[in-house]
């Protein structure tokens, strides 16, 4: 069976070279009974895979079950995987059979394998290497011929490092990687997929088909599907039964995409010294507060020094670092001013009783203290609050546009207004 037939009997769209590669895998590793670990982005397809890899196999005939290892509790999950005896733990009425024990001669599929706790992880582990468990509760060894396919949408040697994912149970399941591609790393599939959903729903809610523009289509390509394959099919199914217009262009399609500007916020930046040093996304903002106050503290010496000592070429030189920063700064704005525009002009004049200040000149003390600094608040709250504000009248009032220049979604604008009492 080569990838094509694979891709007509699991209904895999796409032609991707990443993507070929992925099923070749899968059908290379499948007769043989070691273990993969498959690893993509949540959304992107990991179980098809593990369907692929089962379905070709000897085991075809066995049983196979899928557990989500990140949807059951951690007080249970050996209980699920394992088994239990009668009163081993509260609530435990009679003796249950694990997915180990009730999958013999099968394949499990062990979807988020890097959110089970160590404790189960070493349970898995004497599992892969000598197919024994033993049920929550009991003394007994048990034997069992179990194929394991495991599933993750985390880096899972970074879990390693930090100490969270065993070592050796990560090289046991490792045996065979087989990594499926994103969407975004996929983009000449997106249309092929996207038309194969419209079809799908239309038939399904007997709706008329649905046709996308150029601009349209080159949105779809160009978009970053975060939440993959299954983001793009409830995209389609919400086209198929919503939109009245069967021909839709990219203004249309954008308002079934979330938004996807950044904002210009501080970003956290992880170090290279095993964390040690981390900043939180607070303390970056705090900092670039704390540096908007520095260089306002240092523009009001400044203006102090010029109106004691007047335009004296030692003021100049002593703040040349900071003058030269100030132009810099203001060089571009000035240049995209329109030729007609005059920049104002700052002239600093000297005190009218000049021949009193000479005679009995004021010290710098004194010219500080009446250049008192006020302190600036630093509430984050108030902070966001003025953003908004900001925004909203620089839209005039609107507030889509005032949330694409936050960089937040509007919904996540209207909450905030709510909560700050913005209206």
């Amino acid at each position: 069976m080569d990838n094509q037939d694979i891709k007509n009997r699991f209904g895999i769209i796409g032609n991707s070279l990443l993507l070929n590669r992925a099923i070749d895998i899968a059908r290379q590793v499948a007769p043989t009974d070691i273990s993969v670990l498959i690893q993509g982005e949540s959304g992107s397809g990991k179980e098809v895979f593990s369907h692929i890899i089962h379905q070709l196999s000897s085991r075809k005939h066995g049983p196979f079950i899928a557990v989500n290892c990140g949807a059951i509790p951690e007080g249970t999950i050996d209980s699920e995987l394992f088994g239990h005896e009668k009163g081993s733990f509260t609530g435990a009425h009679e003796a249950r059979k694990g997915y180990f024990e009730v999958v013999d001669g099968g394949t499990i599929f062990l979807d988020e394998v890097g959110e089970l706790p160590l404790g189960t992880q070493a349970r898995l582990l004497r599992v892969l290497e000598s197919g024994e468990y033993i049920r929550v509760g009991s003394s007994k060894v048990q034997k069992t011929n179990v194929r394991v396919v495991a599933a993750t949408n985390v880096n899972v040697f970074e879990a390693v490092q930090k100490g969270r994912f065993r070592e050796d149970l990560y090289y046991r399941l490792n045996t065979v990687p087989l990594r499926v591609p994103s969407l975004r790393e996929r983009p000449e599939d997106v249309n092929l997929l996207f038309r194969k959903f419209i079809v799908d729903f239309s038939e399904k809610y007997r709706t008329p088909g649905v046709q996308l523009t150029d601009d349209a289509q080159n949105m779809l390509r160009n978009y970053s599907w975060p939440g993959n394959v299954r983001q793009l099919k409830n995209v389609a199914e919400q086209i198929a039964v919503l939109e009245k217009e069967r021909v839709v262009d990219a203004y249309t399609l954008q308002n079934y995409l979330p938004n996807e500007s950044r904002t210009s916020l501080p970003a956290v930046v992880p170090s290279n010294n095993g964390g040690k040093e981390d900043f939180s996304e607070r303390d970056l903002l705090y900092k670039v507060l704390f540096d908007m106050k520095k260089d306002m503290v240092d523009l009001k010496k400044l203006v102090v020094e010029l109106i004691q000592k007047g335009v004296d070429s030692s003021t100049f030189d002593q703040n040349s670092p900071y003058i030269n920063q100030l132009y810099q700064e203001i060089e571009p704005h000035l240049k995209s001013e329109p030729e007609n525009y005059t920049t104002p002009t700052l002239t600093i004049h000297s005190p009218a009783n000049a021949a009193n200040v000479l005679k009995n000149p004021v010290s710098k003390d004194d010219y500080l203290q009446d250049a008192e600094e006020v302190e600036e608040s630093l509430s984050l709250v108030d902070k966001e609050s003025d953003l908004i504000k900001k925004a909203l009248k620089k839209h005039r009032g609107k507030r889509k546009a005032a949330a694409q220049e936050l960089g937040i979604s509007e919904r996540t604008l209207y909450r905030k207004i709510k909560d700050l009492n913005l209206d």
